[in-house]
């Protein structure tokens, strides 16, 4: 499904900052920022990415800090122009 197809299914794009244990040195937290489209609140995109992460790196997750926003929204327009005539 494309982009475009997805936002209007009401995908909307999403950020996690996520904290991990460095595999060498636990006691270090290093930080991998994920972004895609995902379907918010349920988060399946993310919770399908984690649960790999889980299961195939080494790096123990500490936290996961999510936004989202909505892409597709009506234009804002503010009246802010200055006309002067001479």
């Amino acid at each position: 499904m494309s982009d475009l197809a997805r936002q209007m299914n009401d995908y909307r794009l999403t950020t996690a900052e996520i904290l991990y244990h460095m595999p060498d040195h636990p006691g270090l937290l290093q930080t991998f920022v994920w972004q895609h489209l995902d379907l918010v609140p349920k988060f399946p995109e993310l919770r399908k990415f984690l649960d790999f992460w889980a299961h195939n790196l080494d790096g123990r997750l500490h936290s996961v800090r999510v936004a989202h926003v909505g892409v597709i929204q009506p234009a804002a327009w503010a009246n802010r122009a200055e006309f002067t005539l001479n």
